[in-house]
């Protein structure tokens, strides 16, 4: 995740199959799958981070001198945060295998977060203070900065969410393979596309090399004097990385500087488009775990329900489809086909639309939802 503002170009965004969607707020309750990225040759897979993980993660930190620096004796509490963090709705933690078999080390993690505004403001206000540390400190004491999943719907709906890298690390050895900072990139945009992001700020970088090419490639450091992002140093990049700072970006910087990043991973995150469908949160957690290939047999297993029951909400899902896009569902596949060739190639139809409207997805106020779409058709 220190790797989040690498440029890349969009190819990552049209190869079926392999988006990373078991992911966010809807599908708390739902058991992780490993997920490939094809052509690769390190045999990388990634998941959701699990409790069981927490520990391998925090230790991968406390070896890291300059880590442990910032965080002192709060390192001992930050397995109980993440624990925490692991139970909110708006948490977004991920981590990365390159080697088979259940006992295979974690080569890569990171823990981001959709934070509430006001911790967006203390963090640009001086004296600045190490994020990660502070989240901890917040999370053990009852002062959590994170949003509910009240607030992340309501945000994602008008206004706009922060997203905030807590914390990102490459097992040592594993940092000289480029194809590994490839695929982290990849799988961050693919976890974080769909969101209505007004603000992306990244982890503290782990070193001055990382931070100027940071804000080579589309990011900004915040000063606090002018109160505003800089894309210039005014100390020394030594000076800046031992102390706290913040590297980031928002939806307003990206806007003006489109023709300067086009193809990079800012655009691909702040391409955002209001959702069409409504789906309701039911809805949402049978398709997001049925765009990774889940049967209905699986979906039975994984949301706890009946096989009636998951075809009964098909059935609403498509109807709902009908209603809002029927062009999706063409007369030839609703009514010329044999019954289960017409359901399997509604199902392929839809789910393929999905994966490039990952917004349908994601948490959304349906009242708020239903007016937009009123205004705009007004």
């Amino acid at each position: 995740m220190l790797i989040l503002l690498r440029q890349i170009k969009l190819g990552w965004q049209r190869k079926q199959g392999n988006d990373r969607v078991l992911k966010g707020p809807q599908l708390e309750s739902m058991p992780f799958r490993e997920q490939d990225i094809t052509g690769t040759s390190m045999n990388l897979r990634h998941r959701s981070m699990q409790p069981g993980d927490i520990r391998e993660c925090v230790d991968l930190l406390a070896s890291d001198p300059l880590i442990a620096s910032r965080y002192g004796p709060l390192i001992e509490e930050l397995p109980a945060a993440w624990l925490r963090l692991l139970q909110c709705e708006a948490n977004f933690a991920t981590v990365c295998h390159a080697e088979e078999g259940p006992h295979a080390p974690i080569c890569f993690f990171g823990v981001a977060a959709a934070l509430q505004d006001e911790f967006i403001r203390e963090m640009k206000t001086s004296p600045q203070f190490w994020v990660g540390p502070e989240l901890t400190r917040r999370m053990m004491t009852g002062q959590s900065a994170i949003l509910t999943y009240n607030q992340l719907r309501e945000a994602n709906s008008r206004g706009g969410l922060n997203l905030v890298v807590w914390e990102g690390l490459i097992r040592p050895g594993y940092e000289v393979h480029g194809e590994l900072q490839r695929y982290m990139m990849e799988i961050f945009i693919q976890a974080h596309r769909g969101y209505l992001w007004k603000e992306i700020i990244a982890g503290h970088p782990e070193s001055q090399e990382r931070l100027e090419h940071t804000l080579k490639t589309g990011g900004y450091l915040w000063d606090p004097i002018v109160g505003s992002y800089t894309s210039t140093l005014n100390k020394d990049s030594s000076e800046i990385v031992g102390h706290p700072h913040i590297l980031g970006i928002t939806r307003e910087l990206e806007l003006k500087g489109r023709s300067k990043w086009a193809g990079s991973w800012v655009g691909a995150l702040f391409d955002y488009h209001t959702p069409m469908l409504g789906f309701n949160r039911r809805e949402q957690r049978l398709l997001s775990c049925a765009i990774q290939g889940a049967t209905d047999e699986h979906l039975t297993r994984t949301l706890g329900t009946s096989l009636p029951a998951v075809k009964k909400t098909w059935a609403s899902i498509y109807r709902r489809v009908e209603d809002h896009l029927p062009g999706l569902m063409p007369e030839s596949v609703q009514s010329d086909s044999p019954v289960g060739v017409r359901g399997r190639e509604k199902r392929r139809r839809l789910l393929a639309y999905l994966r490039e409207h990952l917004e349908e997805l994601r948490p959304v106020s349906r009242k708020l939802l239903a007016r937009a779409l009123a205004s705009r058709l007004a």
